[in-house]
């Protein structure tokens, strides 16, 4: 058994998460109560615009909170993990952008005392009539083409560079929603408590992006001055990069992690594409492997030695941090196999006590046979298609269950770590549930955005 105190810390930082979320929504409910917002609701007209005034507090809330949770904030980064970040970050944009239409709905119903005809005059009225509320439509207009964009069916049909430009205007959004705020909004205003109250979670807000997103990221690209030193193909469409720079045994980077690239090669390279190490960081040099599935990632192969590269990070929780067991499984599929070969390098592990099971074609196939030699891990190719939509493995005999605990009989008193495209991932989730691993055990990251 590993000691679990990193794990146990980053459970507590959970749950303090989660308690701070759910405070700054009860703080915001009992602001609309202490300005009068339930005796508001004995009238039609008065109770519909004090509702709206509750649903506008709370989207308010809710949309600095998202911005804080993809502020890549570094002990929240460390304890939840960019995976289950995503999936936090979009459910509360869903129900903040909810909450926003079900605001304007409300306080446009109540201005127009509750009568259907007037509602869409008093829309307009409300709109160019009212300081700050043409600044909030614009920003109601960003954050619209932001929900719209991160549709599941939507990003499918979209390219990652377009869909993290559109996504960018989350923060425009945000901002032109503060003047509304300032100037109409009588909850920002009603007392110290609620001025205080608001003027920190925006500046909170704005200074974890700055500090976080800007500074940190600028800081440490200045200092390690990372450069390009070689590109090596892998296989037709896949390459590794291998990039040095100054003193990075300084940078707080581990095996399983990933950062976000800006090489500085000509246009586009604003556009950032996050890569995971492939070999375990030795402080001279780092490695990724790349392969060409969008515009971005097509270019790397033609990187020449010597480009400046540009990077945020490190990031993700597919790390020592959370494991709790001493034998180890890593399942992989594809390009998804780099972190899972750092971690197989970087892991402490007794030989024998670590299996690496390699879906599709095989990338690496000579370092992890020095891997297998000089540490005891075994590793377990799978090639060839899928054999069902809902399977993770090649055509076989036995159902994914079946053939797991075939190969690993002890899968579920083991950390199991992940990593491939989002469906498959899914897949594997489902099989390791249905062997018996607790979920504790399981670290997943998957290629979804």
């Amino acid at each position: 058994m590993v000691t679990p105190r990193p794990a146990r810390a980053d459970a507590t930082a959970r749950t303090a998460a989660v308690v701070l979320v759910g405070a700054s929504l009860l703080v915001v409910t009992g602001l609309w109560v202490a300005g009068g917002g339930l005796s508001a609701l004995s009238g039609w007209a008065g109770g519909l615009t004090s509702l709206g005034r509750l649903t506008g507090l709370l989207a308010s809330d809710l949309l600095l909170v998202q911005v804080l949770l993809m502020a890549r904030i570094p002990v929240v980064e460390r304890a939840v993990g960019q995976d289950r970040l995503a999936r936090m970050h979009r459910l509360a944009g869903f129900a903040s952008f909810t909450l926003l239409v079900t605001h304007i709905g409300l306080i446009t119903g109540g201005y127009a005392a509750g009568e259907l005809p007037r509602v869409p005059g008093t829309l307009w009225d409300l709109t160019v009539g009212y300081p700050g509320m043409l600044l909030a439509a614009a920003g109601t207009a960003c954050l619209v083409l932001v929900v719209v964009t991160s549709v599941r069916a939507a990003r499918r049909r979209l390219r990652y560079e377009s869909w993290h430009l559109l996504h960018l205007y989350a923060y425009l959004g945000v901002g032109l929603a503060l003047p509304h705020q300032l100037w109409t909004g009588q909850e920002f205003l009603l007392s110290t408590l609620a001025t205080v109250y608001w003027w920190t979670l925006w500046a909170a807000a704005a200074g974890a992006v700055l500090a976080f997103r800007v500074g940190l990221p600028v800081a440490r690209t200045l200092r390690h001055d990372l450069r390009v030193t070689s590109v090596v193909r892998e296989d037709h469409d896949v390459v590794s990069v291998y990039v040095t720079g100054r003193r990075l045994d300084r940078l707080p980077v581990v095996a399983g992690q990933f950062l976000t690239w800006r090489f500085l090669t000509g246009p586009g390279w604003t556009r950032a594409h996050p890569y995971s190490l492939s070999a375990a960081p030795d402080g001279r040099s780092l490695r990724i492997t790349v392969k060409a599935l969008g515009d971005g990632s097509a270019q790397v192969a033609a990187l020449r030695p010597g480009t400046r590269v540009v990077v945020e990070g490190p990031y993700g929780r597919l790390t020592e941090r959370p494991r709790t067991r001493r034998r180890l499984a890593f399942v992989g599929a594809g390009v998804g196999v780099t972190p899972l070969r750092a971690l197989a390098e970087g892991l402490p592990y007794a030989p024998g006590d670590a299996v690496l099971i390699q879906r599709g074609t095989p990338l690496f196939a000579r370092e992890l046979d020095v891997l297998a030699r000089e540490r005891g891990l075994r590793v377990l190719h799978l090639p060839g298609p899928r054999r069902a939509p809902d399977s993770w493995l090649c055509s076989g005999p036995a159902d994914d269950r079946t053939a797991l605990l075939g190969w690993v009989p002890d899968v579920a008193e083991r950390d199991v770590y992940v990593c491939g495209p989002e469906e498959w991932t899914a897949a594997v989730r489902r099989t390791l549930v249905a062997a018996g691993l607790p979920a504790a055990q399981l670290h997943v990251e998957s290629f979804a955005w």
